[in-house]
């Protein structure tokens, strides 16, 4: 699908018909999938976590692109019920965050125990979110409250995820008895933001808007010169059927990795996404995810000559 401009290129049709045949090479391969060497299954469980990692930070800006689009479409209504709306919501985050973060305390931090890095963990998501505030309030930045508010109550969010999976013999994870159900749930959440990460992207994708789509879509025409008025016969594409089909491989990729542990082998075989590896991966999730947000705030600053969308 690479280079796929207007609809009259062959790959088009592909793109959006020929189902039946799809199906069949899809039940194909989960057929074969059986019979293929176990080397070959490693190396894709290698391939796939670097996949996953990239699948997080597109879900990260996806989020920040989701926060961002919200802020900017109650704001454009210009109503006084809207930004009352925007401010109600923002503090409604901010109490989950801040709520949420001082239940981590008494789940992650049992008494009688030395838990230093969970309480750094959690320490650090506060800290992060009282500077959301601090940075998008400054009359410089000139931000939103909303998207910081958004954006904090996601890193409360990632930060329990990743102190639910270290190991159910670690003294300093409180829920070591409900492991079971944590790990459960731990994959039900990380599932549903996954399908939903997807299927906001394809929808985004769909529109005309900047996020995500090719030079000659739409958008990007309304800026060329009257030459491109002689091929109006050639439609162009809406969104990059490249980079669709690349978030659906990536986030294929985080699913392996979720119902596999990362791959990591323990003596939690029972459980799910369970382990040191899905700890730091989430925890590097987060401070990824409020480097991004920062930047989103700065970049205007620091680089004035340049536009950002």
């Amino acid at each position: 699908m690479i280079g796929v401009k207007d609809q009259n290129d062959r790959r088009d049709s592909w793109h959006h018909g020929g189902w039946v045949a799809k199906m069949v090479i899809w039940v194909l391969l989960i057929i074969l999938m059986f019979f293929v060497p176990n080397v070959v299954i490693s190396i894709y469980g290698t391939l796939s976590k670097f996949g996953a990692g990239l699948f997080l930070l597109v879900q990260v800006i996806i989020l920040l692109d989701f926060t961002h689009s919200w802020n900017d479409a109650w704001v454009e209504k210009d109503e006084q019920k809207w930004y009352i709306a925007l401010l109600a919501v923002s503090i409604g985050c901010y109490l989950l965050a801040f709520t949420f973060s001082g239940i981590l305390f008494i789940w992650f931090n049992p008494s009688g125990n030395d838990c230093g890095l969970n309480i750094f963990f959690i320490v650090m998501t506060m800290i992060l979110a009282f500077s959301f505030a601090v940075i998008a309030l400054h009359p410089r930045v000139n931000g939103s409250l909303l998207p910081a508010s958004v954006i904090s109550l996601y890193c409360a969010y990632v930060c329990y995820t990743g102190l639910s999976s270290e190991p159910r013999d670690y003294a300093c994870n409180g829920l070591h008895n409900k492991s079971k159900a944590v790990s459960t749930s731990t994959l039900i959440l990380g599932m549903l933001t996954t399908v939903l990460s997807v299927l906001y992207s394809a929808v985004r994708a769909g529109s005309s808007t900047t996020f995500l789509s090719p030079p000659s879509s739409p958008k990007s025409e309304d800026t060329e010169s009257g030459k491109e008025k002689k091929e109006e016969e050639a439609k162009p594409v809406s969104y990059s059927y490249t980079f669709f089909h690349l978030i659906f491989a990536l986030a294929s990729m985080y699913s392996a990795m979720l119902l596999s542990g990362w791959t990591s082998s323990n003596d939690s075989s029972d459980m799910i996404d369970v382990g040191w590896t899905s700890v730091w991966v989430r925890i590097c999730t987060e401070w990824v995810t409020a480097l991004l947000y920062v930047w989103s705030l700065l970049a205007p600053i620091l680089f004035p000559d340049r536009e950002f969308f």
